[in-house]
């Protein structure tokens, strides 16, 4: 059976689940070589072995960590070469998405990004997106190469597999061009310790509505009883009421949740980018005429100061 590369990500071997769910996705091409790099990469092993990958091929050096992402290019060039797949598969994150396009103008071969499914073809891999914020879904392969694509988190459920897990060292050799770029300082992010936005199951998202950084702590609460992550539309964001890191829309951060709660936001095709494949909408807005509304599952007309707290009482009383 034909082999595929998985790219890891992973926090000193504490692997993600974008990873995991592209190791669910990997097992419909051919068997999962998954590449695991920087500190603590050989511990990703018994995780990913349990998830279906029948080698980890890892490497450490001090270019991971101290320059930007050609290091990393240049390691998972290292291992395409070494392993010939039927395709490269990587989690869509700004990063992951820069390392698959580096590599496929690398490796001479097309790049599908942004994929929310997979599945074989008879010429190759074929990738589910969705096209013009969402208003359109395409399947699409690639016709030149190895195929090169990115996949959005939460775009499958994650399902153990076990299989050898087997560690291997992948032998890298670094280009002039992998120092190019120096990373010179570093600030750790203030955990808030809720989920990461891109890969919660739940968002809850405030927009102008809100009327107010004073009041997010509102969308907090609902958020917090959910245990979700926080959103914000750009309206919110540009006023300063949250920070840029939490804006969803196209400028922002596009997600793809099981449930996704909108509050006061109006429904503008730049926030619908970055939401609309979300499995389950549901809005509070008091506007009976938002855009909001004709995408959502459930729909709620009335003032989210009224609604959400009663909400996020009720979500508290049934969780007991």
């Amino acid at each position: 059976m034909a082999e595929v590369l998985v790219y890891v990500d992973h926090v000193d071997g504490a692997v993600r689940k974008p990873t995991l769910e592209l190791l669910t996705l990997a097992r419909r091409l051919g068997e999962p070589v998954a590449v695991a790099l920087g500190a603590g990469a050989e511990s990703t092993a018994a995780v990913l072995g349990e998830h279906g990958a029948v080698r980890v091929l890892t490497a450490d050096a001090p270019e991971f960590a101290d320059y930007l992402v050609v290091p990393k290019v240049d390691a998972l060039q290292a291992a395409y070469d070494a392993v010939s797949p039927a395709a490269v598969l990587v989690p869509s994150s700004a990063e992951g998405k820069e390392i698959a396009a580096r590599l496929a103008v690398r490796i001479g071969s097309g790049i599908i990004t942004d994929a929310v499914d997979l599945e074989a073809g008879d010429e190759g891999p074929v990738a589910t997106q969705s096209a013009f914020a969402a208003s359109f879904t395409t399947k699409s392969r690639v016709s030149k190469g190895t195929p090169v694509i990115t996949v959005k988190p939460n775009s499958a459920a994650v399902e153990p597999a076990q299989a050898a897990g087997t560690v291997e060292a992948l032998s890298v050799s670094f280009g002039e061009k992998s120092t190019g770029t120096k990373v010179v300082s570093r600030t750790p992010r203030q955990s808030t310790g809720r989920p990461d936005l891109t890969e919660a199951a739940i968002v809850v998202s405030g927009g102008r509505g809100v009327n107010g950084a004073e009041n997010f702590p509102v969308i907090e609460a609902l958020a917090d009883s959910l245990g979700a992550a926080v959103g914000a539309s750009r309206a919110a964001v540009d006023a300063g009421w949250y920070p840029h890191t939490n804006q969803v829309g196209q400028t922002g951060k596009s997600v793809s949740p099981q449930l996704y709660i909108a509050n006061g936001i109006s429904g503008a095709i730049q926030h619908r980018a970055g939401m609309q494949t979300s499995k389950t909408i549901v809005a509070v807005n008091k506007d009976e005429e938002a855009p909001i509304f004709d995408l959502v599952d459930f729909g709620v007309v009335g003032d989210l100061f009224n609604v959400v707290p009663q909400l996020t009482e009720e979500i508290k009383t049934r969780k007991g």
